[in-house]
This record gives C-alpha cells, sequence and structure tokens, in this order.
C-alpha cells in the first residue's frame, strides 16, 4: 500500500508542476485507485500491497472528502463576494436609467443631483423581513446605487403574510438571497449586496464603516443594540423602524448632530413577554409595507437633503385607528453609547 501512495503523491505534484490541471489530476489518481483495487483483487501478493477491505475503505475516505470539498465549493460560489459578477458603475447612469427615473428628476427637490446622490449612494439594510422587505424595493427603484442586506434567515410560508420581497417558489432560500432576486428584477442597475449571516458585534463596526446609511428593520432587540453602538462609532446615519400588532413607528438617529441615539429612547431591554415578537403577538399584514416605505422615504431624503426627516422625532402609526402622530425626542447626557457624542 506505502508504494501505491507514493505513486499518487508523485502523480499530483508532479502533474501539478507540469501544469496539469486539479481535474486532470484527480481523474489520474482515480484510475490509479481503480487499477490497483483490481490488482489487489486478482492479485493479493502483489508488491503494492494491502488486501480488498483496506483499499475499499481507503476510496470511501476519498469518496467523502472530495463529496466535502465539492459541496463547500458550491457554497462558498453563492456567498464569496469574489465569486459574484463584478458590481456595477455607480458614478455614471448607464443608457436608459435617466428614462427610468424620470419621475425623479422633475421633482424640484430632488432633480438631476439627487438622482446622482441616490445613484453614488449606499445603504446598508438590517434584516429583509417585513419591514426590510418594502424598504428595500422602494430603494431599488428609486436608483440607490449599492443596496447591502443582511439577514441570517430562509424565507418561510409564515413570512409571505407581509414580507412581499419574497415568492412563495422561494421558501426555503435565504431571505437576502430572495431579495437579491427581487431587487435585481426591479432594477438591474442597481447592485446588491446580500450577507447571509446574523449581525453580530464582532462585524457591525467594519460592515456599517461601508455604507452611507443604514436602515434597521430587525426584530430583534440586542441586534439593535449592536446595530446603535456601530452607527454611532461610525458616525452613520440611522433609520430605524419597529412594529408590534397594529402599531409601527420609526425615526433617525445621528447622535453626533444632536438627535438622541437608540439607547437613549430605550436604555433597557424590557423585560421578557412585554415586547413579543411578531411570531408571538401577531401583526396586521399591510403594516409593515407602510412603515418600511416612510422607512425609504426617510431614507431618501436623508441622502439628498430633500425637505424635513425625522431627526430629533418618532413618527407613530396606529393603523387599528387611523391615527398618525409625532413626538419630539430628547437626548440622555448620560447615556453610555452616545453621551460624549
Amino acid at each position: 500500500m506505502v508504494w501505491a501512495l507514493a505513486l499518487a503523491a508523485v502523480i499530483w505534484i508532479v502533474g501539478g508542476r507540469a501544469g496539469w490541471p486539479r481535474q486532470a489530476r484527480s481523474l489520474a489518481l482515480g484510475l490509479l485507485y481503480v487499477a490497483v483495487l483490481a490488482l489487489a483483487i486478482l492479485a493479493p501478493a502483489s508488491p503494492l500491497g494491502g488486501n480488498v477491505g483496506e483499499w475499499l475503505v481507503l476510496g470511501g475516505i476519498g469518496a467523502v472528502v472530495w463529496a466535502y470539498a465539492f459541496g463547500l465549493k458550491l457554497l462558498r460560489r453563492r456567498v464569496r463576494p469574489e465569486n459574484r459578477p463584478p458590481e456595477l458603475r455607480t458614478d455614471t447612469f448607464a443608457p436608459g436609467e435617466i428614462e427610468r427615473y424620470a419621475r425623479h428628476i422633475v421633482l424640484r427637490e430632488l432633480g438631476g443631483p439627487g438622482q446622482k446622490r441616490l445613484k453614488t449612494s449606499s445603504i446598508l439594510v438590517v434584516g429583509a423581513g417585513g419591514l426590510g422587505s418594502p424598504a428595500m424595493l422602494y430603494l431599488a427603484a428609486a436608483g440607490v446605487g449599492t443596496i447591502g442586506v443582511i439577514d441570517d434567515d430562509a424565507v418561510e410560508a409564515t413570512n409571505l403574510q407581509r414580507q412581499v420581497i419574497h415568492t412563495d417558489a422561494r421558501i426555503g432560500m435565504p431571505k437576502v438571497f430572495s431579495a437579491e432576486a427581487a431587487m435585481k428584477t426591479l432594477n438591474p442597475f442597481v447592485t446588491v449586496r446580500p450577507y447571509h449571516r446574523r449581525l453580530t458585534a464582532e462585524i457591525a463596526g467594519d460592515l456599517v464603516a461601508d455604507y452611507d446609511l443604514v436602515l434597521d428593520g430587525c426584530d430583534d432587540l440586542d441586534t439593535r443594540y449592536v446595530l446603535n453602538a456601530a452607527c454611532n462609532a461610525a458616525r452613520v446615519p440611522l433609520i430605524s423602524g419597529a412594529l408590534s400588532q397594529w402599531e409601527g413607528q420609526l425615526t433617525t438617529y445621528a447622535p453626533w448632530e444632536g438627535t438622541p441615539c437608540y439607547a437613549c429612547i430605550f436604555p433597557e431591554k424590557p423585560a421578557p413577554g412585554l415586547a413579543p415578537t411578531c411570531a408571538e403577538a401577531g401583526v396586521l399584514g399591510p403594516l409593515p409595507g407602510i412603515l418600511g416605505t416612510m422607512m425609504a422615504a426617510e431614507a431618501v431624503k436623508e441622502l439628498t437633503g430633500a425637505g424635513q426627516g425625522h431627526r430629533g422625532r418618532m413618527a407613530i402609526y396606529d393603523a387599528l385607528w387611523g391615527e398618525h402622530r409625532t413626538i419630539a425626542l430628547t437626548r440622555r447626557p448620560d447615556c453610555p453609547v452616545c453621551g460624549g457624542a
């Protein structure tokens, strides 16, 4: 057996130095294995050594290793940036884009310069669920040049009642890839960066710093605190939305410019049971669409400087009674996140 393994090593190393592709060397090793196995069956006293059982076990191990490597390669093709299509240029408009954004360009508050700012801007959307779904669709349609989306969930049937960016055919697909497909179908001129993973403190700082604006559409309080701290440290404005059954709210945090941060308004997590998730308490299907679309509108204003946004103010919408109200927000000087901003 030692001689056969030595011959296999020679084939792999010498073949590699001779310029043989990996596929050709793998085929050569496969042929060698078949030949040695046949020799072990027909001539057990062969100098190559080893019995049939040993060679079968070795072949099984090799098959498992190959299957693992092949599966890993397929996975990396889906998620590694270097294996994704090259990003589109965001500094110039492609043929057909001016016509696409004509209704924006004729708006006095936006015009050509405002649309150019959208084209050259980047937004990170945290959460591809109820709030992120309509927000991403409208941001892509509006022509935001680069849209990143981070989420570690996959599409489920229960999502489709409100998460309009996903479809029945994409149940089981990671939400970020489903969202990417929908946005690219809507606007092929947009660059989409999907991150199929959970946002953690270890990656939040570097990720947020790559974007001009962040939209918080997640349903996890721990993630909200991590995101708030990262945006404050990187000085990236954070548009935050939240839902509860029939009611939704949104505001924009930019503490370095005088607004409170998320930790100012919610210094501590509520006690268990006081802030149930959508899965626990339910949520009106159209409500995330209303709030998510409002978040997209706030993002357009933040990026272009049009109108008045919701910095220092929180918009609250009660869908059950059809009421809109806005409340003022103030900073806490002793806030451990932004108190010194």
